[in-house]
This record gives C-alpha cells, sequence and structure tokens, in this order.
C-alpha cells in the first residue's frame, strides 16, 4: 500500500475520513496510515486549526495507539481525564479541545494498517450506533487497502519478471505433460525439439536463475517435475511407466543433489536454480 505521502494514498485517506465524519456524525475526524509502529495522521476533517495535521501515533501510546495495538476500537468519553491511555498527545488534542474521541483501526490480515477517529467538542455525542457506522467505513478502506495491495504485488512480480500465479501453475502442469511425452518418444529428432521446448518452458518461469549449477538425469528431471505440481509417487509412477520403487530413488537421489532433506524442499530448491518451473 502507498504510504500516506503519495497522492493516491492521501486521497483514499482523506475520502475515509470525511465518510467517517458523515456516517457517525461526529463532527470531527481525522486518521492515518501505520508506517514501521507508527500512525501518520494525514486527513483531517471539521478541524478549527492544524495542530493534528501530521502527528505522529506511537504503537501503544494514546488512544490510537492502544486501538492499533489492540487490534480493536478504543473509546473515552473525556480524553482529558481519561487514566487508562498516556496522554503523549494533549497538546494537539487540547488544541481542538476534544472531549470524547474514538480510534478504531483499520485492520488488513491481522495488522493494523490505519486508524481512523471521530471527536467531539462537548454536547451531545452521536447515539450508541456510531460504532455500526464505523466498523462499517473502516471496512471498506480496509478494503481498497488489500485492493492495493495485490496491485502493488502484482507489479512487482512483473518488475522482477514472474508470472501471475494462475499461468504458473499452468505452465507448471504443461512442463510436467512435456516431460512424460518426451518420456515415452523413441524419435531423436521430436525428443531433441521437445527438449528445446522444455528449456524455453524452464525459462520463462524463471529469468533469473541461481548461478550454482547443479547436474541431474533426465529421470530425476521427470520426477521433480511432476512432483512440482503435486503429484504423489504412485501417480508419477503411473505416469512416467516406471515401478514407485524407482520413482522413490530417483527422488531420493534428486534431493541429495540439491541438499533437501524434503521432496517440497527438492522442488523449491530446483526451482530456484532455474531447473524447472
Amino acid at each position: 500500500m502507498p504510504q500516506s505521502r503519495s497522492p493516491a494514498s492521501q486521497l483514499l485517506m482523506q475520502d475515509a475520513v470525511t465518510a467517517f465524519s458523515r456516517e457517525t456524525r461526529f463532527p470531527l475526524a481525522f486518521g492515518g496510515f501505520e508506517s514501521d509502529g507508527i500512525i501518520n495522521v494525514s486527513a483531517l476533517s471539521g478541524m478549527h486549526g492544524l495542530r493534528i495535521q501530521g502527528l505522529r501515533v506511537a504503537n501503544r501510546r494514546g488512544l490510537g495507539g492502544k486501538a492499533m495495538s489492540e487490534h480493536r476500537p478504543r473509546f473515552t468519553r473525556d480524553y482529558m481525564s481519561s487514566t487508562t491511555i498516556s496522554h503523549d498527545y494533549d497538546a494537539e488534542i487540547g488544541s481542538e479541545h476534544i472531549v470524547m474521541l474514538v480510534a478504531v483501526p483499520v485492520v488488513v490480515d491481522g495488522v493494523t494498517r490505519a486508524v481512523l477517529y471521530g471527536g467531539t467538542r462537548g454536547g451531545t455525542p452521536p447515539d450508541e450506533s456510531f460504532m455500526r457506522a464505523a466498523a462499517g467505513v473502516t471496512a471498506d478502506l480496509a478494503h481498497e487497502i488489500a485492493l492495493a495491495d495485490a496491485a502493488a504485488a502484482t507489479q512487482d512480480r512483473t518488475a522482477r519478471g514472474e508470472l501471475p500465479g494462475t499461468v504458473l501453475e499452468e505452465l507448471r502442469s504443461s512442463h510436467a505433460e512435456l516431460r512424460r511425452i518426451a518420456a515415452d518418444t523413441t524419435d531423436p529428432v521430436a525428443r531433441a525439439r521437445l527438449s528445446a521446448l522444455d528449456e524455453r518452458l524452464v525459462q520463462l518461469s524463471n529469468p533469473t536463475p541461481a548461478e550454482q549449477e547443479i547436474h541431474l538425469t533426465e529421470r530425476e528431471f521427470d520426477v521433480l517435475s511432476h512432483a512440482a505440481i503435486g503429484a504423489t509417487n504412485a501417480e508419477i509412477a503411473t505416469a512416467l511407466g516406471i515401478a514407485g520403487s524407482t520413482v522413490k530413488s530417483y527422488l531420493k537421489t534428486a534431493m541429495g543433489k540439491l541438499q533437501a532433506s524434503t521432496r517440497h524442499a527438492a522442488v523449491a530448491t530446483a526451482r530456484g536454480h532455474g531447473l524447472i518451473p
């Protein structure tokens, strides 16, 4: 997720703060994204001044810090007299004469990614239904953050030359089938062409393999390629037309060459070296 200084994330936070104030009916609202254990307040609504703008709220400090660490809303009817929070930010909160304050964390995959605040300067506070409204706004923001995370992850994979997961799984399945066909082919010309196609598929899935060279036999490649798509020893034996004990032997030898203690580790290491997709 872009940090609070990027234009896109700043607009997202301002929209969320505005919606929080509107839906909960708190006259004052503010909020910010989390970064390295700090909430950076970057959006305001209903403020008289700018003292709260840029406020950095540390984990476990103040009302928002408690909400961040506990992953649940925190609420006080009288901020200045509260004995359950630290008062690190009294000057900023006091500058707006805030009395009642609520801090609601925005949690994505078990991690607090932002905090939204609502407050009053006294008078009649919103009725108790404000928590349901607050939950709706924070859920919408959490969804937007998750979408941004997914988009950033896709861009990162693309920048590194990696394929999307669904495409990669299809490629691995096709590679295993290609290895099976090549094993059954007796024509040397066709076998050579299949081998060249095999190498192209591996390069597509891993354009930057590790430099250390590892030599596997054709059958070890065959067995690992099928193990890579989750096939059992019995399924590999059926696909390749060999005995189950032979599959186990090839797999054990490949694991030794790859210095792997399990078949899963062997597959991961082989992929890291660009041997299989």
